[in-house]
C-alpha cells in the first residue's frame, strides 16, 4: 500500500471521483488501483476564486512494486495500515485506579481494560444521561450542581464544546483514539477530516459507548464520587479516599492511581496542595471572553464566493497575533454554528464556553478570544495564584451579570470604543442564562482589555470582518487550560510520590481532546510497563 499526498479535488465531486483523481495524479491507469482509503480531506482556500479539497490516500496498485520503483516523487511513501498493539503484561498486585473520567481519564482506563487490568474509574459527575438534565436545569433555571455540570462529569468539559480533535501533536496514539470514538458512534468522517470535530450531539453517545466497552471489558465507573484525599506508605500511593453523594466515604487500595481530575476540579487542587505529596507549580494560562459572529459573515470571509457551499459548511477560523506589549492574543475553540454557553462549576461565577452540534447549523459563530498570561499576572507566588484569579474574574462576571448566571456583554463596536453597550445590534446573543450589557473594562484589568482591543484590531487585518461592530464580547472565558502543573518524572509518575499518575489537561499536560486521551493513553502504558 502507498501513501499519495496532495489530490486536488474539486467540491462537487464525489468519493467515487477519488480514484479518477488519484489516478491522475499518479498518471497511473484507474483500473490498476485495487483500493483506496481516504487518509485526510482539507480545505484549500487561499484562492477565493477556486476553493477546493487537498486529499491525501492510501492506494493498492496492481503494479505497486514497479510503481515505486519508477517513482520520484519523495511524498509518495510505501505505509502500513495502522494498528495498536495493546501492552501485555501480568495482572498487577492492585487493580489500577483512574480518577476523573473526561479524555484523559476515559482513554487510561480503556487501555488498561483492554490489558485486561479491571480499573476502577472515579468520577465525581454523573452519567452522561443525568449530567444532560442537570446542565439544561442550569441553563433554564439558574440552579448550579456544583459537581455536575459542565465542566464535571462522564466525558468532561469536552462533552458541552464543539468536539475538536484537530491537534498539534504527532503521536500515533492519537490514530487509537479517532478509530475509538468513531467505533463509539461518532460520526466517520472524524477519520480523514483536517479539522474533525464530532459536537456535542454525537459527543454525549460516544462516550456513553465507551464506557460501556469499558464495563465489558471488566472494568468499573462510580459516577458522582469525589477523591477527597490520597494516602501514601514509603513515599508511594497506598490507599485513596472517595465520598460518594450521600456523603459516606470509601477506602480503596491501589499501587497506580492515574490522576486525571481536568482543569476545573479546583476543591481537588487544594486538597492536593495541603496534603504535601505532589509538588505542584504555577502555569502560564489564558484568559478573555467570547466573541461571537454572524456565521454568514464568517463564511463569507473565509470562502468569498464559495459561502455557503454545501461541501464546505459552516467556515472555521484560527488566529493569533503578538503585540508589542509582549502578550499574545489568540481565538481558541472556535465553534461554527454554535452557542455561547453557561459552563459555572462554582458558586457565585460566571464563566463562559462555546459549543456546537455536529451539523454547526446555528446563526452564529463564537470563538474564544483569549490573550496569554503568565506567572508575573498571578500577584502571588502561591502555586495555586492562578486559580484565585480565575476565580477573581469569574466573581466580578457574576456581578457585573446581576448576580444570577447571566452574562456581561459587549458590543465590538462599543469594546473599541471604550463606551459600555446599551443595546444589541444583528447579532443576537446565545448565552443561554441571559446578558447584560456593560462595560467589560470593569471585567479586566487596564493591560488585558487594551490587549484584547488591539488584538481585534490585528487579528481584523487578517481576517476582514473579525472587528464587525455588531459582534457581541460574553466574557469571561477562564478555563482553556489549567492554571497549575503537577510535576511527573519520565515515567509520567509524580516526582514525589511513586504510583501516581497526574494526567491529562488538569495537570497540566494537554490541550484538547485528542492530546488529553492520547496522555491518557501513555499513562496507562507506564502503569503496564511498571514493575
Amino acid at each position: 500500500m502507498i501513501r499519495i499526498p496532495e489530490i486536488k479535488l474539486p467540491l462537487d465531486s464525489t468519493e467515487h471521483d477519488l480514484i479518477g483523481y488519484t489516478a491522475k495524479q499518479i498518471k497511473t491507469d484507474v483500473n490498476a488501483i485495487q483500493s483506496i482509503q481516504l487518509i485526510k480531506r482539507s480545505i484549500d482556500a487561499r484562492n477565493k476564486q477556486n476553493i477546493h479539497f487537498i486529499c491525501t490516500v492510501d492506494a493498492e496498485l496492481s503494479h505497486e512494486s514497479a510503481f515505486m520503483k519508477k517513482n520520484k516523487n519523495p511524498k509518495i511513501k510505501y505505509v502500513t495500515p495502522y494498528e495498536y498493539v495493546i501492552p501485555l503484561t501480568k495482572k498487577l498486585e492492585t487493580r489500577p485506579i483512574v480518577i476523573g473520567f473526561g479524555p484523559a481519564g476515559m482513554f487510561a482506563a480503556l487501555i488498561l481494560a483492554q490489558a485486561g487490568q479491571n480499573p476502577i474509574v472515579i468520577e465525581r459527575g454523573s452519567a452522561v444521561e443525568k449530567r444532560q438534565e442537570q446542565v439544561v436545569t442550569f441553563w433554564d433555571e439558574g440552579t448550579l450542581n456544583t459537581e455536575s455540570n459542565v465542566q464535571f462529569g462522564e466525558g468532561g468539559a469536552g462533552t458541552f464544546s464543539d468536539g475538536k480533535l484537530n491537534t498539534g501533536t504527532k503521536d500515533g496514539r492519537a490514530r487509537k483514539v479517532l478509530l475509538e470514538l468513531a467505533e463509539a458512534g461518532a460520526p466517520r468522517e472524524i477519520l480523514y477530516q483536517a479539522r474533525p470535530h464530532i459536537g456535542t450531539d454525537y459527543l454525549t453517545n460516544t462516550v456513553r459507548n465507551i464506557r460501556k466497552k469499558i464495563i465489558a471489558l471488566g472494568g468499573e465507573i462510580y459516577f458522582d464520587t469525589k477523591l477527597t484525599n490520597i494516602t501514601e506508605k514509603n513515599g508511594a500511593v497506598s490507599t485513596i479516599e472517595v465520598q460518594n453523594q450521600n456523603g459516606s466515604s470509601t477506602i480503596l487500595e491501589t499501587q497506580h492511581l492515574v490522576l486525571a481530575i481536568g482543569h476545573s476540579a479546583r476543591d481537588t487542587y487544594e486538597m492536593l496542595y495541603n496534603s504535601n505529596l505532589v509538588h505542584i507549580e504555577q502555569k502560564p494560562f489564558s484568559i478573555g471572553a467570547r466573541i461571537e459572529h454572524p456565521q454568514s459573515l464568517i463564511n463569507h470571509s473565509q470562502f468569498g464566493p464559495y459561502a455557503n457551499h454545501p461541501a464546505l459548511g459552516a467556515a472555521e477560523y484560527k488566529q493569533a497575533v503578538h503585540l508589542k506589549n509582549g502578550r499574545g492574543v489568540y481565538t481558541f475553540c472556535m465553534c461554527p454554528g454554535g452557542v455561547v454557553v453557561a459552563s459555572a462549576s462554582e458558586e457565585g461565577g460566571v464563566v463562559t464556553n462555546g459549543m456546537s452540534n455536529f451539523a454547526r447549523n446555528g446563526k452564529n459563530s463564537n470563538s474564544g478570544l483569549l490573550v496569554g498570561i503568565s506567572p508575573a499576572d498571578f500577584g502571588d507566588i502561591h502555586p495555586l495564584a492562578g486559580m484565585y484569579l480565575q476565580r477573581k474574574l469569574e466573581r466580578r462576571a457574576f456581578e457585573l451579570g446581576g448576580k444570577t448566571y447571566a452574562a456581561p456583554v459587549q458590543r465590538v463596536e462599543d469594546f473599541i470604543a471604550r463606551r459600555a453597550s446599551t443595546r444589541w445590534g444583528d447579532v443576537t446573543p446565545t448565552y443561554q442564562r441571559g446578558v447584560v450589557p456593560c462595560d467589560l473594562s470593569s471585567c479586566f484589568n487596564e493591560e488585558i482589555y487594551e490587549s484584547l482591543r488591539e488584538g481585534i484590531l490585528r487579528i481584523n487585518q487578517n481576517m476582514v470582518g473579525f472587528s464587525y461592530g455588531d459582534a457581541l464580547l460574553t466574557a469571561v472565558e477562564t478555563r482553556s487550560s489549567a492554571p497549575i502543573r503537577i510535576l511527573r518524572d519520565e515515567t509520567l509518575q509524580s516526582v514525589s510520590l511513586k504510583g501516581l499518575y497526574p494526567c491529562g489537561e488538569g495537570a497540566g499536560y494537554a490541550g484538547g481532546i485528542v492530546s488529553a486521551a492520547v496522555d491518557g493513553i501513555k499513562c496507562a502504558e507506564q502503569i503496564l510497563s511498571s514493575d
